[in-house]
C-alpha cells in the first residue's frame, strides 16, 4: 500500500509540475502584420519568430551568378505562409528591443470557433523553406530543417549567401 501511495503521490507531482510548466506560456493570437523574414506584428505587440534569424529586407544573396534581394524574397516567403490567416503565437520572454519572443502557428475557424491546427509551426516552416535559418546562438531547435533545405538547396541555399546575423555585423 506504501508503494502505491509513493506511486500516486509521484504521479501527481510531477503532473503539477507539467501544468505549471506550460502554464508559463503565454499566447497572444490575432492577424498578423509582416515586417521581415522574422518579425511580425499582431494588436500592436512587436513578435519576433523564436529560433530563427531571417535577411534583412535589404540583405543580397547571390544564385546562379545573379543577385537577388533575398530580404525582401524572406519577408515575401512569410507573407505566404501566413496568407491573411489568424495566427497564435506562444512565448515566455521577451528579448533585448522588447519583442515578444514566440513560436507561431496558424489558426483555423471551424464553426465560429478557434480552433489550433498544428500544421507544423511557423518558425519551422520560414527555416524549411530555405528562406531563413536557424539561430543557433538561441536555441538549435530549428538545425535539423536548416540541414534538410540545404541539402535540398530551398531558399537562399540554392546559391550563396550571408548568415544573416553576419551580414548585419558587416552592414550595420
Amino acid at each position: 500500500m506504501k508503494k502505491l501511495s509513493l506511486i500516486l503521490f509521484s504521479l501527481v507531482f510531477v503532473l503539477n509540475f507539467l501544468s505549471l510548466s506550460s502554464s508559463e506560456y503565454k499566447k497572444i493570437q490575432g492577424y498578423a502584420k509582416v515586417i521581415d523574414g522574422d518579425s511580425i506584428v499582431i494588436k500592436n505587440q512587436k513578435i519576433r519568430l523564436f529560433g530563427i534569424d531571417a535577411p534583412e529586407k535589404n540583405q543580397i544573396c547571390k544564385k546562379d551568378g545573379s543577385s537577388y534581394k533575398c530580404g525582401m524574397r524572406s519577408t515575401n516567403s512569410l507573407k505566404f505562409l501566413i496568407n491573411n490567416r489568424k495566427l497564435v503565437c506562444s512565448y515566455k520572454n521577451k528579448d533585448r528591443y522588447g519583442r515578444i519572443l514566440a513560436e507561431c502557428d496558424l489558426l483555423e475557424a471551424w464553426n465560429d470557433n478557434d480552433t489550433y491546427i498544428a500544421s507544423g509551426i511557423l518558425n519551422n516552416a520560414m527555416v524549411e523553406s530555405g528562406f531563413a535559418v536557424a539561430y543557433v546562438r538561441y536555441s538549435k531547435k530549428y538545425l535539423q530543417s536548416e540541414k534538410k533545405a540545404k541539402s535540398l538547396k530551398k531558399g537562399m541555399w540554392a546559391g550563396e549567401f550571408d548568415r544573416p546575423e553576419d551580414w548585419r555585423r558587416k552592414y550595420n
